[in-house]
């Protein structure tokens, strides 16, 4: 009997062991990866979004390009919220009352979507408070994840942050189809108002943080809260000045500061090609198994492999496959007997997955290079650069489809917009020596950049 339960065991740690990629699974994790299980799950109403700002407040590609653009601003600004969450504890805790705040706050807005927004500049304020609820619960969990992080041996190196965004990747699975079949039955501030219950999940398993009160002593020892953003400041001047951690965060944001085609494709395959909800829900669907794969192949066989090929690889793979919607826009895919649905389901799955894959690097070596006592912030200040980089496409991806004069109903010119943003997606390559080189240089200069800020 006692051999059989041994036994049992073992089966069960070794499960444990392979679904948490070899992480303890704490209820603190357990609250961690429910934060980013809801971020992914909050994309049921990205197809509404769409929907609402296109159908219901008759808004142009340009339009709802620029406004996303001014809705995502909270993630520019996401240092702001580390300072704030390091620096400025509510009663003696700095996690906690944070994340109860932002899953409330995003509750509100998705709320407010659903009953009294009726304008254009009402909606890029209501998403914008939306956003601004994920980036402060992102920010949270961010250096929860960056502390247990920094004390991974190398050859776990990456498998939180692998765990983590497999997390978000599984919500997203789940409601992908969800989001479109359920704008065929229903409004879309319907959806908002089910979107609205999720948030609340963030507030709930904020008490599973394992977080101990600051005491009374250490808060005297500041004497103030300016001495201890001042102080915070100084580590993160000391970290940023270091050439191994400034350009890497510059080659970052080139690389996201490209331009995009999204809002102009996103018209083109709703009012051209005339898909349903339905059927962009099981793109959307495609898109997150997609981003699943992604995170398994760079976990089992991409976490050693030095930066620059990654990304060097990833970039030429992905303009190579995006040409391939030349194909979509202009029709030829028909003459090759593809038809426009399936064409579109196999594209998105190869783009996403190899956006995943390029994505996963940037957060381990972002998590790696944050000094101790100022996780969230320098980790927010660094995701803040990549976020920066998509606001920037947005803005370019506007003005390119305003100079080509693409419309809700005008797409002659979509052919070259496709090919300008998928161009523009080899422009960093020359800046590739700007990453490490290896794996095993960056934890060297890491350990020297925390004894530097220490």
């Amino acid at each position: 009997m006692l051999v059989h339960s041994s036994g049992l065991s073992k089966v069960i740690n070794s499960v444990k062991e392979k679904i948490f990629f070899g992480n303890e699974p704490t209820p603190e994790l357990i609250a961690i990866l429910s934060v980013y299980f809801v971020q992914g799950i909050l994309g049921l109403a990205q197809l509404a979004v769409g929907f609402f700002l296109k159908d219901e407040l008759l808004l142009s590609p340009v339009q709802v390009s620029a406004l996303l653009g001014i809705a995502a601003l909270p993630w520019i600004i996401k240092p702001v919220f580390g300072f704030v969450s390091d620096g400025l504890p509510i009663f003696g805790y700095r996690r906690r009352p944070y994340l109860v705040f932002s899953g409330i706050l995003g509750t509100a807005s998705w709320a407010s979507l659903a009953t009294i927004v009726h304008t254009s500049w009402g909606a890029a304020i209501a998403i914008a408070f939306g956003t601004l609820s994920i980036t402060v619960s992102d920010v949270i969990v961010d250096s929860l994840v960056v502390e247990r992080a920094k004390t991974e041996s190398t050859a776990k190196t990456g498998s939180l942050q692998s765990l983590c965004w497999a997390a978000s990747a599984i919500g997203g699975l789940l409601t992908a189809y969800l989001s479109g079949l359920l704008l065929e039955n229903f409004t879309t501030r319907t959806v908002f108002w089910i979107t609205a219950l999720f948030p609340l999940i963030v507030s709930g398993v904020a008490w599973l943080i394992a977080e101990t009160p600051i005491s009374k002593n250490d808060q005297d020892q500041n004497k103030s809260n300016f001495l201890t953003i001042k102080h915070q400041l100084g580590q993160l001047r000391q970290a940023i000045t270091q050439k191994s951690i400034l350009l890497p965060t510059a080659f970052i944001l080139i690389w996201q500061a490209t331009p995009s085609a999204d809002a102009a494709f996103f018209f083109f395959t709703t009012n051209e090609l005339h898909f349903e909800p339905e059927f962009l829900g099981r793109v959307r669907l495609v898109t997150s198994f997609a981003s699943l794969v992604g995170v398994w192949i760079f976990q089992r066989f991409l976490k050693s492999v030095p930066f620059r090929v990654i990304f060097g690889w990833s970039m030429v793979i992905s303009a190579s496959l995006g040409m391939t919607m030349l194909l979509l826009v202009t029709h030829t895919n028909r003459l090759l007997g593809i038809d426009d649905h399936w064409f579109s389901l196999g594209d998105s799955l190869i783009l996403s997955m190899m956006g995943k894959i390029a994505l996963m690097p940037v957060l381990v070596l972002a998590a790696k290079l944050c000094p101790s006592g100022v996780e969230a912030t320098f980790f927010a200040l660094l995701m803040s650069v990549h976020n920066l980089g998509g606001m920037v496409s947005q803005g370019f991806g506007a003005l390119i489809m305003h100079w080509l004069g693409i419309t809700a109903t005008n797409f002659e010119s979509l052919w070259l917009l496709v090919l300008i943003t998928n161009l523009s997606t080899l422009l960093p390559l020359p800046f590739i020596n700007w990453l490490p080189d290896t794996q095993e240089p960056i934890e060297h200069k890491i350990l020297s950049a925390a004894s530097v800020n220490n």
